[in-house]
């Protein structure tokens, strides 16, 4: 909001202008007052209704003004300077006279005080809106550890990151986004950790931002991502403060959108897609082992591999095994690729709607789906048991890694194509080309397979496996990106 203007001495003209500003705007609350004993002492409160604590407004601002007595020591003194320094109970106080500053902070939730012959704003802070308790993430449960996780409120999730990272090297940086909303974004990091390069990188790409709304941090994530053409995801998304505080203590930087729960993380290097809070709050061993089944599962490409054996490599299946496939698909009348593209695609289906309908049928419809359509399409023959049997441990392993899905769905298709093609010669060069594709990404600058592949015992401590506590350095990979991007400058 841009409005090249500024206020009147007069009330009513200030009155008029904002009037004009919002015309027809039924919330916005103009709520004048005289000073019982002192008739020049008048002014106005403005506020819009439902962004304001209204205990706040009648407690300790409306009421102490009416009740101050002026004394001789008091006569001389500007109004608006005893407001501020013996009046308002209100701890957040500041004088703008910026039109457009002052509309900003209307919107925001602050009240506006004007007094007669005075054309500059009182700006009080009096938000209280209402928000969303702070309550465990949907998406990233654990059954060890905090269950706090971020809520729409900005203010309320700094407060989490705060009482994790009590140092003064934690630091706030703010800027708006959007031309018509103004939405707050946040970046959030430990001074000394992060690279001044990325953390450079970063505010060029927020500043180069032309967008009229900004609504979530999910647009910002689309925005700021350095490759645009690939499924795998550059810049990481947490719900959990205790995860965020983690990440930015090891260098990273943090977004923070006032609206949205989920902060972003950057830069986001492949081996974060495996690891969750709970491996570092349970044993070592069973955290390393959790991460390895999540890696197993990703990967395993279960429909590529059984649809190469079974249409051009019966060869390398044991013979009891192929006999009892081969039963299974008599009287099944689509070919193999094509029953598994179905299945994929229905058991897609079935996983949207069950995410979208309320929870109240969403776990009958998955039910019903899973066992009575699989069990009805067996028993007709349209699909065969062991294909219901492979699509099964597919959408498994899909959950293993939630924040995946979009990928996993994209490499499991183009696998099961090239795998259809030219069996597992076809699935051997889909994997090749999906770890070129991986080496090839960069996180703003930052290698996407950082320490992947090295046997280097300070790369591997906490990518694949986890060692215990007394074996883990926090910052150690993004330490490492840092001395990689000076050789680069180089």
């Amino acid at each position: 909001m841009l409005i090249q203007e500024s206020l009147y001495p007069s009330i009513n003209e200030n009155i008029a202008l904002i009037q004009r500003i919002f015309p027809g705007d039924s919330t916005i609350k103009f709520r004048k007052f005289q000073h019982p004993s002192v008739k020049s002492f008048s002014g106005c409160l403005i506020h819009i209704e439902g962004m304001v604590s209204t205990e706040t407004l009648s407690n300790y601002i409306l009421r102490p003004i009416l009740r101050f007595q002026i004394t001789e020591e008091t006569h001389e003194i500007p109004y608006m300077q005893l407001l501020m320094e013996g009046i308002i109970e209100v701890s957040e106080l500041r004088l703008l006279d910026d039109l457009d500053g002052i509309l900003n902070e209307l919107l925001y939730g602050n009240t506006v005080l004007l007094l007669e012959g005075d054309a500059q704003a009182l700006i009080v802070g009096t938000q209280g809106w209402q928000s969303r308790s702070v309550s465990e993430p949907g998406t990233e449960k654990s059954v060890l550890g905090p269950r706090e996780g971020f809520t729409e409120s900005l203010i309320i999730n700094l407060s989490l990151i705060r009482r994790r990272v009590k140092s003064p090297d934690l630091k706030f940086e703010f800027l708006d986004i959007g031309k018509t909303t103004n939405t707050t974004v946040c970046l959030c990091y430990v001074e000394g950790a992060v690279s001044r390069k990325i953390l450079q990188d970063l505010t060029q790409r927020l500043e180069r931002l032309e967008i009229d709304a900004l609504l979530d941090s999910g647009q910002l994530q689309e925005m700021i991502r350095d490759h645009t053409l690939t499924p795998f995801e550059t810049v990481g998304n947490t719900e959990r403060p205790d995860a965020l505080a983690g990440k930015i203590l090891e260098g990273r930087i943090a977004l923070l959108v006032d609206g949205s729960p989920f902060v972003l993380t950057v830069p986001f290097l492949f081996v974060e897609y495996f690891q969750v809070s709970e491996d570092y709050y349970s044993n070592y061993l069973f955290g390393s082992f959790n991460r390895i089944m999540r890696f197993l599962g990703e990967y395993l490409a279960v429909p590529a591999i059984y649809v190469s054996l079974v249409t051009y490599n019966q060869e390398m299946m044991p013979t009891p095994l192929l006999l009892s496939i081969s039963a299974a698909r008599q009287s099944v009348p689509l070919p193999t690729v094509a029953e598994c593209f179905v299945m994929l695609i229905v058991f897609e289906i079935l996983r949207e709607a069950g995410t979208r309908i309320p929870n109240s049928i969403g776990q009958a419809v998955s039910i019903v789906g899973a066992l009575v359509l699989g069990q009805a399409a067996v028993d007709a023959r349209v699909v065969s048991a062991p294909m219901v049997i492979v699509v099964g441990i597919t959408g498994i392993t899909t959950l293993l890694n939630v924040k995946m899905k979009a990928a996993s769905i994209t490499t499991r298709f183009i696998l099961l194509v090239l795998s259809s093609f030219m069996g597992l010669y076809g699935y051997m060069f889909g994997m090749i080309g999906l770890v070129i594709h991986l080496m090839s990404l960069r996180s703003f600058g930052v290698p996407y397979m950082l320490t992947v592949g090295s046997f280097k015992e300070s790369d591997i401590r906490d990518t694949v496996i986890r060692l215990p506590w007394w074996g883990v350095k926090v910052g150690a990979p993004l330490a490492q990106a840092k001395r990689r991007i000076r050789k680069v400058r180089r």
